[in-house]
């Protein structure tokens, strides 16, 4: 079978606080993981372990077979994380702009993009539904939009695992529908491999492929359908209280997963 990410044993404390506890948990390509937990379970350090801002003392990592000590190829892993409260609106740039900050890399600072490269770009933006907006300033769009914005950005550089940190901070309630339905596209037309960090654990069982429970320990990593069968009494249980899911009427037009 063929993943991704490979974390097995993987421990890692603040001084004396633990925050995670052998975790063991494989992300295969092409899959959509969703990964649940309440606040201060240990979500954004798991992150950090994977992108390699921060060591675990116990453990291992291995992206794209690769050991993460000495993993290389980071162009292959995009990531978006929380920005709606701390994005400056006033940035004086264009979606086209921001969106081709992500071949930086690749350029360099203040190098013009050849043909192929502005290719890359617009279509990057036309993935994420943003391409009437291509020549739009980022600071007059919605939160929603920008958080857009910003995965095109990641996207540009091509990723094949795109990893995001509660991407839809700020987003308005009607409009988080349609995000989580562009982020099901990205995953099931262009391939790409998602891991979503979220609260809202009912929409996201209509888009994911497989969902992770996090609370200092992995309690559930499995299917969808498990989860679902699952979620009523373990989910209580996991987060110590009673857990509201959200039900939504309309149909999951993702065929079959």
């Amino acid at each position: 079978m063929n993943h991704i990410i490979e974390i097995d044993h993987l421990s890692f404390q603040y001084e004396d606080q633990k925050v995670l506890e052998d975790i063991h948990l494989h992300v295969r390509k092409g899959s959509f993981l969703g990964l649940v937990g309440p606040n201060g379970s240990g979500k954004s350090t798991l992150l950090k372990c994977i992108l390699g801002i921060v060591k675990p003392k116990q453990g291992t990592i291995r992206l794209f077979g690769i050991d993460s000590r000495k993993f290389k190829d980071w162009n292959k892993i995009g990531y978006v994380s929380q920005k709606a409260n701390s994005f400056n609106s006033g940035f004086p740039a264009t979606v086209f702009e921001v969106v081709s900050m992500g071949l930086v890399s690749k350029t360099g600072l203040f190098r013009f993009l050849n043909k192929s490269q502005k290719k890359k770009v617009k279509q990057a933006i036309t993935d994420v539904g943003m391409s009437e907006f291509m020549n739009r300033n980022i600071g007059e769009l919605s939160g929603g939009q920008q958080q857009r914005v910003f995965i095109a950005r990641a996207l540009v550089s091509e990723p094949e695992l795109l990893i995001l940190d509660e991407p839809t901070v700020g987003v308005d309630a009607e409009n988080v529908q349609n995000f989580y339905s562009m982020l099901e596209h990205l995953n099931t037309e262009l391939g790409i491999t998602l891991i979503l960090v979220t609260h809202d654990i009912g929409v996201i069982t209509e888009k994911v492929t497989h969902v992770a429970c996090l609370n200092k320990h992995l309690h559930f990593h499995g299917e969808t359908e498990l989860f679902e069968e699952r979620k009523n009494h373990d989910l209580s249980a996991f987060y110590g209280h009673h857990i509201h899911l959200l039900e939504h009427s309309h149909e999951h037009h993702g065929g079959t997963r």
